[in-house]
């Protein structure tokens, strides 16, 4: 994993968001994997790390929050509320939960990065806003197209979009057969992008992608075209105004 995500930020990629799996390749909120994993991409370089809170199911909140709270990475996810994930099970994220673990990381200066699968996701983001729980300005993340949530269609993206507060920072996605459209609505629209293999594992229709290099490649060359520029760790800790960086911790 350490080795992909170098390859990855050789191509650009500023912001790198970690998932582990244990021995037995599943998927996993093992602490040590963390703290491997951590280590050997800080030992060859600055990207920004992104640690995810919702590696498994049925998973006590103390060991969702041990690998943020201990190697205090910039950012966090922070899935705000819970879904019927691919119509088979619940994807649990209480408001107890999100209360402590926004808190928390307010405390900590971990920014979270605030995921939303559905409209009533950004108005539980509003009220802990309201409440003291998350402090503004906010960092959004709109995941389309998962089974539960809500469909990956540029009407929804846009929808989605105008119910964040003014100044809040932004990025799309879209699982499966979606994720050009949105990756160029989010582009058109003044939004931040997030590709790789935890979102789709096809690179074209019937075509296995043979790494996330694949789809970071694609996406820059995306960018240029349009225009734009693809920000360097520093310019997106810059951007999302994050405060640790795990290089020092």
């Amino acid at each position: 994993m350490a080795d992909e995500v170098y390859a990855c930020y050789q191509e650009g990629a500023s912001i790198a968001h970690i998932h582990v799996r244990d021995d037995e390749d599943r998927a996993s909120m093992d602490f040590d994997k963390f703290e491997q994993t951590v280590r050997l991409i800080r030992e060859r370089c600055d990207i920004v790390l992104n640690l995810t809170t919702s590696g498994g199911l049925g998973l006590t909140d103390e060991i969702r929050m041990k690998p943020y709270m201990e190697l205090l990475p910039e950012l966090a996810s922070y899935d705000c509320g819970s879904m019927n994930w691919s119509h088979s099970t619940v994807f649990e994220n209480s408001p107890r939960f999100l209360e402590k673990s926004g808190l928390r990381m307010q405390e900590l200066g971990v920014k979270p990065e605030i995921e939303i699968f559905d409209a009533g996701m950004v108005y539980n983001a509003l009220y802990f806003i309201k409440k003291g729980v998350l402090k503004e300005p906010c960092h959004f993340q709109f995941v389309l197209g998962a089974p539960g949530g809500m469909a990956a269609t540029v009407e929804n993206l846009v929808f989605l979009k105008n119910l964040i507060p003014e100044g809040s920072t932004w990025g799309a996605l879209a699982i499966g057969k979606g994720h050009l459209p949105i990756l160029y609505a989010t582009l058109a629209s003044g939004g931040h992008l997030r590709v790789g293999m935890e979102d789709n594992i096809y690179y074209a229709k019937g075509q296995l992608a043979k790494s996330n290099v694949e789809f970071v490649e694609r996406t820059k060359r995306t960018v240029t075209e349009l225009g734009k520029g693809i920000a360097t760790p520093d310019e997106a800790r810059a951007i999302l105004g994050l405060k640790n960086s795990i290089l020092t911790n």
